[in-house]
């Protein structure tokens, strides 16, 4: 059986690139010994086939295999658009 890839949902802070995205993941963590609540921030090079996304787009990515030195996913979705 194929393991699960991660699909991860983050907005696009750059599209500069041709095909390719960055796209910061923003998550939340308890701190195992004092219990704040802290965001984590991630950027993610994702592949954009279409050049559709625009910054501040709202984007589901999902893990691929390689596809450059730092792009390891793609764009699934487009969920909701920059106002």
């Amino acid at each position: 059986m194929r393991e699960q890839r991660k699909r991860l949902v983050g907005v696009v802070t750059s599209d500069k690139m041709d095909k390719t995205v960055i796209v910061e993941v923003t998550t939340t963590k308890r701190h195992p010994v004092y219990g704040k609540v802290l965001r984590l921030r991630k950027k993610y090079q994702a592949h954009d086939e279409a050049n559709e996304c625009r910054i501040g787009d709202r984007v589901q990515i999902i893990e691929s295999q390689p596809i450059s030195r730092h792009k390891r996913f793609a764009v699934v979705s487009i969920l909701e658009r920059a106002k």
